[in-house]
């Protein structure tokens, strides 16, 4: 089961880190799923979660409930980057 980092922007470093949207949209998809924030007030978030399926990975994160969830978590979608175990 590989592990997925997500490093992106986000308005509001407090309501990401509040929002229950990951463990919602991602129930069944990602385990193990940890936040993790830049020192220093930065904007600059990350996520982790171990992944079964890359293919629902990937499905969920271009799916409507996927861009609902970036949307109400105040993600910038031009700032994500995903890393996947190799």
């Amino acid at each position: 089961m590989p592990k997925i980092v997500a490093t992106h922007e986000v308005d509001d470093v407090a309501h990401w880190l509040a929002s229950p949207k990951r463990e919602e949209v991602f129930a069944g998809i990602g385990a193990n799923i940890r936040t993790y924030v830049l020192p220093g007030g930065a904007n600059r978030v990350a996520v982790t979660m171990d992944v079964e399926d890359l293919a629902a990975f990937e499905a969920k994160m271009k799916s409507d409930a996927g861009a609902a969830a970036m949307k109400y978590d105040g993600v910038r979608p031009s700032t994500v980057v995903l890393y996947v175990e190799g």
